[in-house]
């Protein structure tokens, strides 16, 4: 685990070589963090992303957080927003699992089907 001062060093190099503006051309990666979403882990997910996104020198990123996206039991929920207008919804994220996400979705254009809110309805009947 990093520590507060890492995180905050890791936040405003950030903040300096990701667009955050919601009307960029490009990936919006939305993370769900709101009480719910922070105490299923939602913190780590975004700093995965974030450190990934950084990592891979991804351009026309942003990355940023809401509130309560509303299914509070799918925590930590990640929604990924296509160039396109396409919405896809990833749920019980982990860091590992948004590496992933970052490598196959956003970096490689690939939906990591098993981690969608449709898959997993589908399959935890």
């Amino acid at each position: 685990m990093k520590s507060l001062a890492d995180l905050q060093a890791i936040r405003e190099k950030t903040i300096n070589q990701v667009n955050l503006r919601k009307d960029q051309e490009g990936y919006r990666i939305v993370v769900g963090m709101a009480t719910c979403g922070i105490a299923a882990g939602a913190r780590p997910v975004m700093m995965a992303l974030v450190e990934e996104v950084q990592k891979r020198n991804l351009k026309d990123v942003a990355i940023t957080q809401t509130g309560c996206i509303g299914v509070c039991r799918l925590e930590p929920i990640v929604e990924i927003y296509e160039p396109g207008g396409n919405k896809v919804t990833y749920v019980k994220m982990t860091p590992e699992k948004a590496v992933k996400v970052v490598i196959d979705h956003v970096a490689n254009g690939t939906v990591v089907v098993e981690y969608t809110i449709g898959y997993h309805e589908e399959h935890n009947k």
